[in-house]
C-alpha cells in the first residue's frame, strides 16, 4: 500500500510540529529536575487529565482490543474495563495523598513511609524494577505495535519502523521534558480522537460491510455483541477469565500500567504535576471518563468489521504475506482493516497511530528517566549533582530507555501476549499498594516480598508452560502465593520506626482506623474515606452507564440505552454533590 504526497505532509507536519515544541520548550525545561520532570508543579486539571488519556491511546491499545473482540467478543473487554473500579478510588481516594505527599517520584513515596536502610534499597529496587525493567516491557509492547502498523500499512520492516518511529519521540522527549510532553499530548489526542472515529464511520461503510444495521446482523458479528457473557450460552472456561475474574480478583490484585491500584507510574507523575489535590483528582476523574466511556467503541466497531473481512488469521496472511510468521495475531487485523482508507484519510489515521505512540513512549520514557535520575542517579550515585546535571542525566536515561526497548520490541509477538505477562508480573502486589496508605503495619519487607514473590512466580510459570493452568488459574496462583507471603511479613516482620510512622501521618494524614495508634493530634483535611468510597461508587455506575448507553444507542437498542443514561445521569448528579464534600485543598 502506498502512501500519497498528500498523506505524507500530514505526517512530516505533525512531526514537525512535535520537534517544534521539545525545542522551545526545551530552555524552560532544563531549569531544574521539577521544570524537566514535573513542570513546575503548575499543571492545570484539564491539560493533565487529556496527557493521561493520551498516553494510555497507544498503538498497541487498539490491536489489544481487536485481539480482544475477535477472539472473546465485546464482553471479552471486560479484562480491562474491570480497572474502572481501582481507577475511581484512585480519583476519590489516593490522588489527594500523592499530591499531598511532596515526593518526586512514586518511588520516592518509599522512603517517606518506611525507615532504615530497608526503605533505602527499597527504593532504589523498585528504581530498578519498575523505572527500567518493567518499563521497558511496556515500551517494547507500544513499539511492537507499530512494528505491526509499519508492516501492514507501510511494507517497512521492523528496524525501519523502529527507527523511523523512535527517533523523534526520542529527540522531543530528551528536550523538552514533561511540560513538552503534555503539550503535545493535547495534539496528539485530538488527532488521535478524529482519526479513530472517521477511519471508524469510513470503515462501516465500505461495500463489504455495507453500514452498521448490516454489521450488527452480519453471522460472523452477532455472536460477539453483547456487554455481558451470557451464563446460559458461554462455557465456564470463557465466563471465569473473561468476566468474573477481572471483577473478583484482577481490578484490586494486579499492577498494570495506566491502572495501578493506589495510583503509579505515569498517572502519579501527572498527579504530582498538579498545581492543587483538587487539580490531581480532577485530572485522574477526567482520565478515567474519557478512557473507559469515550473512547472504546471505534475500536470495537472496527474490530467486529473485521471479523466480516478477515474472518480468520489465514485470511490476514493472505492478504499480508510480507508479515512474518512470529508477528501473525488476531492483533494484526486492525491495521489490516485501515488499509482500506483513501488518500487523505488515511494520512490523518497513520498520523494520529504514530501520534498514539509518540504520546504513550514520551510519557512512559519521560518518566523512567526521572526515576533513574532521582531515585538511582542522585540518591545513591551522585547525592551532590546539580539541577543541571541532573537535568542531563534524565536526557541521557531517556535515550537509553528508547533504545533498548525498541530492541527488545523486535522478539515479540502479539499485543495480548504481554498484557498477559505484565499481569501475571504484577499478580498479588495490588492489595499492598491499596493498604499501605492506611495501615501501619505494611513494612518495607513485605512490599520487597511481594515484588520478588510475584515476580518469581511469573517467571517459573513462564518457563513452564503455567504447569498446564489457564492463564487465569496462573493469575490466581499467583495472587495467593503472593499475598500470603507479603501478608505474612506485614504481621510478623520488622516494624517500621515510629518517628517515621508518625511523620507520615502528620504530611499525610490519610486517616482511617489504621492508623489510630500513630495520628494522634494530627489535624487537617485527612481523606474523608467514607465520601471517597461513595464518590468512587458513584463515578463507577456513571461511567459505565455511559460506556453502555452509547453501545446500546449504536445497536439500536433506544429504550435500554435510555435507561442507562438516566442512570449515568443520576449517578453523576450524585457524585457532584459528593464532590463538594470532599476535604480537598
Amino acid at each position: 500500500m502506498q502512501l500519497s504526497t498528500f498523506d505524507w505532509a500530514i505526517m512530516a507536519a505533525f512531526f514537525l510540529f512535535s520537534l517544534t515544541v521539545g525545542i522551545v520548550v526545551s530552555r524552560s525545561a532544563g531549569k531544574s529536575f521539577k521544570s524537566f520532570f514535573l513542570s513546575g508543579r503548575s499543571m492545570p486539571w484539564w491539560m493533565l487529565g487529556i496527557s493521561m488519556v493520551a498516553t494510555t491511546f497507544s498503538t498497541d491499545t487498539p490491536n489489544l482490543v481487536t485481539d480482544i473482540v475477535r477472539n472473546n467478543g465485546v464482553s471479552g473487554n471486560w479484562i480491562w474495563w474491570s480497572f474502572l473500579l481501582t481507577g475511581m478510588l484512585t480519583v476519590f481516594l489516593y490522588a489527594r495523598l500523592w499530591r499531598r505527599s511532596g515526593v518526586l517520584t512514586d518511588v520516592e513515596f518509599y522512603e517517606l513511609r518506611y525507615s532504615g536502610k530497608m526503605a533505602a534499597f527499597l527504593r532504589g529496587f523498585r528504581a530498578v524494577y519498575l523505572g527500567i525493567l518493567f518499563n521497558i516491557i511496556i515500551m517494547a509492547s507500544v513499539t511492537l505495535a507499530a512494528i505491526k502498523i509499519g508492516a501492514v500499512m507501510m511494507d517497512w520492516t521492523p528496524i525501519q519502523t523502529v527507527i523511523i518511529s523512535a527517533s523523534i519521540t526520542m529527540v522531543y522527549s530528551a528536550l523538552g521534558g514533561l511540560r513538552g510532553v503534555i503539550l503535545t499530548d493535547l495534539v496528539q489526542f485530538a488527532i488521535a480522537m478524529v482519526g479513530s472515529i472517521w477511519a471508524t464511520v469510513y470503515i462501516l461503510n465500505l461495500p463489504e460491510i455495507g453500514g452498521l444495521s448490516a454489521l450488527l446482523e452480519h453471522e460472523n458479528v452477532v455472536g460477539s455483541l453483547s456487554f455481558f457473557p451470557s451464563f446460559d450460552t458461554v462455557s465456564l472456561d470463557v465466563l471465569v477469565p473473561v468476566f468474573l475474574i477481572p471483577l473478583a480478583v484482577q481490578w484490586w490484585a494486579a499492577y498494570y500500567p495506566g491502572a495501578e491500584p493506589g495510583g503509579g507510574g505515569y498517572i502519579v507523575q501527572r498527579m504530582l504535576a498538579a498545581k492543587t489535590e483538587k487539580d490531581a483528582a480532577g485530572a485522574t476523574l477526567l482520565f478515567n471518563g474519557l478512557h473507559y466511556a469515550l473512547r472504546p467503541w471505534p475500536w470495537i466497531l472496527i474490530a467486529l468489521a473485521s471479523l466480516i473481512i478477515f474472518p480468520d488469521l489465514d485470511s490476514i496472511a493472505e492478504r499480508f504475506p510480507s508479515v512474518p510468521d512470529s508477528k501473525l495475531g488476531h492483533d494484526l487485523a486492525y491495521p489490516a482493516m485501515l488499509t482500506f482508507l483513501p488518500s487523505g484519510l488515511l494520512g490523518l489515521v497513520v498520523t494520529s497511530l504514530a501520534a498514539a505512540y509518540m504520546s504513550t513512549m514520551s510519557t512512559q520514557v519521560n518518566w523512567g528517566s526521572s526515576i533513574i535520575v532521582n531515585d538511582l542517579y542522585h540518591r545513591f550515585i551522585k547525592p551532590d549533582a546539580t539541577e543541571e546535571q541532573q537535568v542531563w542525566a534524565g536526557r541521557w536515561a531517556t535515550v537509553g530507555l528508547m533504545l533498548v526497548a525498541c530492541t527488545l520490541a523486535l522478539f515479540l509477538e502479539n499485543a495480548l501476549q504481554v498484557f498477559n505477562l505484565v499481569l501475571q508480573i504484577g499478580a498479588g502486589t495490588g492489595l499492598i499498594f491499596i493498604l499501605r496508605w492506611f495501615w501501619w503495619r505494611v513494612n518495607a519487607e513485605s512490599e520487597l516480598t511481594a515484588m520478588i514473590v510475584s515476580f518469581v512466580v511469573a517467571v517459573v510459570l513462564q518457563f513452564n508452560g503455567g504447569f498446564g493452568l489457564e492463564t487465569w488459574e496462573q493469575l490466581l496462583v499467583g495472587v495467593g502465593i503472593t499475598t500470603v507471603s507479603w501478608v505474612s511479613v506485614a504481621m510478623w516482620g520488622p516494624r517500621t520506626d515510629r518517628e517515621v510512622l508518625e511523620s507520615f501521618c502528620e504530611k499525610i494524614n490519610p486517616g482511617g482506623p489504621g492508623w489510630h495508634d500513630y495520628d494522634a493530634g494530627v489535624t487537617g483535611p485527612g481523606s474523608d474515606i467514607p465520601t471517597g468510597l461513595l464518590a468512587a461508587f458513584s463515578g463507577t455506575i456513571g461511567i459505565f452507564g455511559i460506556l453502555f448507553a452509547t453501545g446500546y444507542f449504536l445497536y439500536g437498542q433506544t429504550l435500554t440505552a435510555v435507561i442507562m443514561c438516566s442512570v449515568a445521569f443520576v449517578s453523576l448528579f450524585w457524585l457532584s454533590r459528593l464532590w463538594s464534600k470532599l476535604r480537598l485543598q
